[in-house]
């Protein structure tokens, strides 16, 4: 092996110097940051409507009621709160609907996410008593609609 000159020892040296500064320079760098962020998403909406069902016996007549049973069903996921408001009478052909009133059940209930035939309550149907001849009621149909919110 031939000796080392001192201008080869020199440029050994500095070619050393240079790596280990590039070398140690790379062990030592980093990136710093800070940062954040955030997403969203909307959420589900109730697209199904709660269905309520009402029923009472048949073979009303004057100035009698009928206790009417409420149950609802819940075709959501989420539980869904419900209160009613209300209820509608309609008699078919010319039987005086307005001679009937029907009382829903006070109070919100909650119906659990899918949840069937949940009993919500009861109300009564009043068939009023007239001075007037009744007798267009005789076999009519009586519905009671249920109002919610």
């Amino acid at each position: 092996m031939r000796p080392m000159t001192k201008k080869n020892k020199i440029a050994a040296v500095a070619m050393s110097a240079a790596l280990v500064a590039v070398g140690g320079g790379a062990a030592y760098a980093y990136w710093s940051t800070t940062g954040g962020g955030n997403g969203s998403a909307a959420a589900a909406q109730s697209t199904n409507a709660v269905v309520v069902h009402v029923a009472f016996d048949k073979d009303i007549t004057p100035g009698s009621t009928k206790t009417i049973s409420y149950t609802a069903d819940n075709p959501n996921t989420a539980s869904t709160p419900v209160t009613f408001t209300g209820a509608v009478v309609t008699a078919s052909g010319t039987c005086d609907a307005s001679w009937f009133s029907a009382t829903v059940p006070a109070g919100t209930k909650t119906l659990a996410g899918n949840a069937t035939s949940v009993d919500m309550g009861t109300g009564v149907l009043t068939f009023s008593d007239s001075t007037a001849n009744q007798d267009a009621c005789k076999g009519a149909t009586i519905t009671v609609t249920a109002t919610t919110n």
